[in-house]
């Protein structure tokens, strides 16, 4: 294996990982940039600009954008939030879910053949590709947009809702 390849590999991997076992929102949002940031460096590694390019200005740039943006419009003070200690139920099926993913894994991987026989690589251009995506998958971006926007919006009115009516019933 590449070394770079690796260390993009534990840069991506370990920011996630750490993203997803911490308690803060915003630590874990960032961390979750960063790991987008290793797609990228993935992405171009293996050779596929267009793709790198797109990730870091849609996931990096925007998508990042939108989770931030609806983490501190929706989030309530350290007092509203009661922290619930851990229970069996959710115990057994996070060991439910870790246990479903290494069977998955554990069939790809032993199902692949170790020699896989080269095949003709499609050749796209970058014009192409963006024909494509301004022609005939124009209104699925459209549509993607607009999703985005609402549940934007929708985190907006959600805060909005909870802090008027936290100040009405303070005594």
């Amino acid at each position: 294996m590449n070394a770079a390849l690796a260390f993009i590999a534990v840069l991506t991997l370990a920011s996630a990982a750490v993203a997803m076992a911490l308690r803060n929102l915003i630590h874990s949002a960032l961390l979750l940039i960063a790991s987008w940031f290793g797609l990228a460096a993935f992405y171009l590694w293996a050779g596929a600009e267009f793709v790198a390019f797109a990730q870091v200005l849609v996931y990096v740039g925007a998508i990042s954008m939108v989770v931030l943006f609806a983490v501190l419009l929706t989030r309530r003070s350290r007092q509203d939030l009661a922290v619930e200690p851990a229970s069996l139920g959710r115990a057994l099926s996070a060991l439910l879910v870790g246990a479903t993913v290494a069977v998955v894994l554990a069939r790809a991987i032993f199902a692949t053949p170790l020699a896989v026989a080269p095949t003709a690589t499609p050749t796209i251009s970058v014009r192409q590709l963006g024909a494509q995506l301004m022609g005939p998958h124009a209104a699925a971006l459209l549509v993607v947009g607009v999703i985005l926007t609402v549940a934007l919006l929708g985190a907006v009115v959600l805060a909005a809702t909870d802090r008027a009516d936290s100040k009405e019933n303070a005594p």
